[in-house]
């Protein structure tokens, strides 16, 4: 067993103290939103970039918190790469992404070492993550957004933990691709939420079929076992409903490494829309169902 496993016993217990400060902070966001996966490279980052703009651009104010200790993303495709937190005598400023979206990542912290590696065990990370609610001066927000990272651990445990004890998790969304292998992970992502009773508000298929940019033909490049696909087989069983299929689009990828919405990398000059997007129209879906799901109106993109 662990050698210090005495010496924890026999530590005073009582309340955490920082639950006040952090209810303190969490107080003026209506809503608490985790975006979920278990597996890795499912587009947990994308998705939470694109429901952030576009959220925002439906006239919400949106905070995202890159949960992601040791491999954060949202810097990068969020376009805020070289900007740095600052500190204020409120406590952190969180990164401004565009006038309705903020920011906060230990991508932020880590001052001119922001390529070295976050070696860190459990307590370190769940430390990070309450400075990240604790510290971070969020303000009055419609929406906060968790994007996590793969599995069901520390970074997990400590977040819905923590927001559970200061008012609550609104909900999960889930992000699973149509192959076996991801939906094998969402399965258990889904028992954590079960486990801690953080509502599922709903499903996504990313990387659903590949619509050719040139002849507008469908294909599937990661064929599904489920006739009618991986997150509509997952609704089926566990109840949650499909948000959407999102399809891989090589202008989401491009709007991703360039650090803007897909909606600006579909524009043409002047601003003006290019020809109708697949994409485009499955992440309106995904966010006309999110904010049904937690009794949000807000006006159209």
């Amino acid at each position: 067993g662990c050698p210090n496993a005495a010496i924890c016993a026999s530590a005073p217990k009582g309340p955490d103290p920082d639950i006040g400060p952090m209810t303190g902070r969490l107080s003026q966001i209506k809503h608490k939103i985790l975006v979920l996966s278990g597996k890795g490279g499912v587009g947990k980052s994308t998705l939470t970039k694109e429901l952030g703009f576009a959220l925002g651009r439906r006239g919400l104010t949106v905070g995202l918190v890159d949960t992601d200790i040791c491999g954060p993303s949202l810097p990068r495709l969020t376009g805020v790469r070289d900007e740095e937190v600052h500190s204020s005598a409120d406590g952190w400023e969180p990164v401004s992404v565009d006038d309705n979206v903020s920011l906060v990542s230990m991508h932020f912290l880590m001052g001119n070492n922001r390529n070295e590696a976050v070696v860190w065990r459990g307590p370190k990370k769940n430390g990070m993550i309450k400075n990240f609610l604790k510290e971070v001066c969020w303000g009055e927000l419609d929406v906060l957004l968790f994007d996590t990272p793969p599995g069901t651990s520390d970074e997990h445990i400590s977040t819905v933990n923590f927001l559970q004890q200061c008012g609550g998790v609104t909900g999960a969304v889930i992000i699973t691709t149509p192959q076996e292998v991801a939906v094998a992970d969402v399965r258990r992502e889904i028992n954590f939420c079960q486990k801690t009773k953080v509502p599922i508000l709903g499903f996504v298929e990313n990387m659903s079929g590949f619509v050719c940019p040139k002849c507008d033909i469908e294909t599937q490049i990661f064929p599904s076992k489920y006739k009618n696909g991986a997150a509509q087989k997952l609704s089926d069983e566990y109840g949650p409903p499909v948000l959407g299929k999102i399809p891989l689009d090589p202008l989401l990828m491009k709007a991703c490494e360039q650090g803007i919405p897909l909606e600006d990398a579909l524009d043409g000059e002047g601003g003006a829309p290019t020809k109708p997007s697949p994409t485009r129209r499955a992440i309106a879906e995904v966010v006309d169902k999110l904010l049904a799901a937690i009794g949000i109106a807000a006006a159209s993109e």
